[in-house]
């Protein structure tokens, strides 16, 4: 006989994984990128140092804005795709947010939307980052390409996967970003 289905309690408050993954997920929502939004959180001690988004350099237009992509309205897919693109990387303009404040970021972790790509990885590690903890795999289409990534990643970083579970998703988005926030839990007498 088979055990009935263990059913999933949600917790009243997120642990601390979840909370910096679900404030990555808010960073995203800045993205001007139509492709892929991406948000990243760098932590340290429990204590948010930067945060960031892909997006447009400063004063330059975003694809979010004239409803296409840059990139692909010149014909551009896959060849130079960096090249052509006006975002800078989540992970790119949190370092250049830190760096522009002073914030040193040795021994941070990462939390991010979408694994970094191997550009944006290396960067991380010369920037001293400890661990990166992201939500979605970057599969680029070079498998020979990914293998030498991953192993670099790995012997430089400790990386993890984190999904966030859509009924914590949910109650959070339903008992605080949908509700007033601040509103009194309990009745007065």
């Amino acid at each position: 006989m088979e055990k009935p289905a263990k059913k999933h309690k949600i917790s009243k408050r997120p642990g601390w994984d979840e909370y910096f993954m679900f404030l990555a997920k808010v960073a995203a929502s800045r993205s001007t990128c139509l492709s892929r939004p991406v948000g990243a959180i760098l932590v340290l001690d429990r204590q948010i140092l930067a945060t960031g988004y892909n997006g447009s350099m400063p004063d330059d237009k975003h694809c979010l804005d004239e409803d296409q992509c840059f990139k692909r309205s010149l014909g551009k897919k896959k060849q130079g795709k960096y090249d052509y693109c006006r975002a800078s990387h989540a992970e790119a303009n949190l370092l250049a947010q830190a760096a522009k404040k002073g914030i040193s970021v040795e021994g941070a972790t990462l939390y991010v939307t979408l694994m970094p790509c191997y550009t944006c990885t290396k960067q991380l590690a010369v920037a001293g980052i400890k661990d990166v903890v992201y939500e979605h795999i970057y599969e680029s289409e070079d498998p020979q390409r990914d293998k030498y990534w991953r192993e670099a990643i790995e012997s430089r970083l400790g990386f993890r996967q984190l999904s966030i579970e859509r009924n914590t998703i949910n109650y959070i988005v339903n008992n605080f970003i949908n509700d007033i926030t601040s509103r009194r839990r309990l009745t007065t007498e």
